[in-house]
């Protein structure tokens, strides 16, 4: 997989990451709609910020990423 994202974009996908999995944890509704909601979108942005590439981007053809960016 190409780097598409860049070091910000990283960082503030992980803070988004850890206030949807927590909210995942910690919502007052339903364990299915908490899990498929909060915890599907904490999940894909924590793995998209270590992973350091995005599906949506790709598909777009964007880069955050400064080295992706120079050719």
């Amino acid at each position: 997989m190409k780097t598409n994202v860049g070091r910000n974009d990283r960082i503030l996908r992980a803070l988004a990451a850890a206030g949807l999995l927590t909210c995942s944890v910690m919502a007052p509704l339903p364990l299915a709609l908490r899990l498929g909601t909060f915890g599907a979108m904490g999940g894909y942005l924590l793995f998209t910020a270590l992973a350091g590439s995005c599906l949506g981007y790709r598909l777009m053809g964007r880069s955050t990423c400064p080295a992706a960016i120079k050719r």
